[in-house]
């Protein structure tokens, strides 16, 4: 038995949001927020799946739109392609869902909660370790006390932190995840897994059996188009690491070039110092030997042969002091 892929945002529609998934999309929110807590009692979907609109393309939609029986919204994407623009993409359909709710006029007492549930199959926090889930909300940044009515909360699930063997699953958080990590490459249900119903149930829903001709095709599209994705970011990242490499690379041989003209320049003013010293201590010397001709009763015309000078410069000697 085959198992579609429920990292795919294809077929995590089919398997979270169809209609009649209620039952499993309760029991999987349960185990991802509340960390098995059976706090949620239903759900309603919102805008149920349905084929995706393009071939082989993400849809423009969310892939999974909830509204809980407490008026709670939660809506849910599931990535696997780290797109440039991420974080601010899950911020922007957070605040888009608070803001809709409401039309013109109304009190804004109405609101209601949103969550919005980020599941990557890339690692989109590394500072955080190997910390699975993350939540992140409105916060004063000196005394870490949340904002009144925070509303807005961002949930993210990272699935390559999540390294638990079947073996080490603890409850309804670990069962769901190992379900999303591991379905595809699973040919029967596990049994341990297969005591959750729910999670059974999406067992069932994610058997490639139960495909129509038409959704094989589109998962294949899809699939094909997210390996083609993979392959191209790859491709981009390293093409990156190599430029940043040679930038690295070329300022360090900048930076050596600049150490060297500077060695050179250096060496340079230590050189015209030296000849200056030199320069000023030839011609203290010939002071000294213009005055010594001088007092021995010789004439300038040959003192001025003697030195090797022009009349004109040894009698400028004779007039400086020593």
């Amino acid at each position: 038995m085959r198992y579609i892929n429920p990292k795919t945002n294809f077929a995590f529609k089919k398997i979270f949001g169809s209609t009649g998934s209620q039952g499993i999309l309760r029991s999987f929110l349960n185990g991802i927020l509340y960390e098995g807590d059976s706090r949620i009692v239903s759900v309603e979907i919102v805008y149920p799946y349905s084929l995706p609109r393009l071939e082989g393309m993400k849809d423009s939609y969310l892939d999974v739109w909830v509204v809980l029986d407490d008026g709670q919204r939660v809506i849910i994407e599931m990535q696997v392609l780290n797109v440039p623009g991420m974080e601010k993409r899950v911020l922007y359909n957070a605040a888009k869902e608070y803001s809709n709710q409401l039309i013109k006029g109304q009190d804004y007492r109405l609101l209601n909660p949103v969550i919005a549930l980020t599941i990557t199959d890339f690692i989109m926090f590394p500072e955080l370790g190997e910390q699975v889930i993350s939540r992140f909300a409105l916060m004063e940044k000196n005394q870490f006390i949340a904002y009144p009515d925070g509303d807005v909360e961002l949930i993210f699930v990272e699935l390559p932190k999540f390294h638990r063997k079947l073996d080490e699953l603890r409850g309804l958080t670990d069962e769901w995840l190992y379900f999303l990590d591991h379905a595809a490459e699973l040919d029967q249900v596990p049994e341990q897994l297969g005591k959750v119903d729910e999670i059974e149930e999406a067992f069932e829903i994610a058997e490639s059996a139960r495909l129509t001709p038409e959704e094989d095709h589109r998962l294949e599209l899809k699939s094909q188009w997210i390996a083609d994705q993979k392959l191209l970011l790859e491709l981009r990242q390293n093409a990156e690491a190599r430029a940043e490499q040679e930038s690295a690379r070329a300022e360090m041989e900048s930076a050596r070039a600049a150490q060297e003209s500077a060695r050179a320049e250096q060496a340079l003013a230590e050189t015209a110092q030296v000849k200056a010293a030199a320069e000023t201590e030839q011609r203290r010397f010939l002071k000294l030997a213009a005055r010594a001709l001088s007092a021995a009763g010789l004439d300038l015309a040959v003192i001025a042969a003697r030195l090797q000078l022009a009349p004109a410069e040894c009698a400028a000697l004779l007039d400086e002091s020593v």
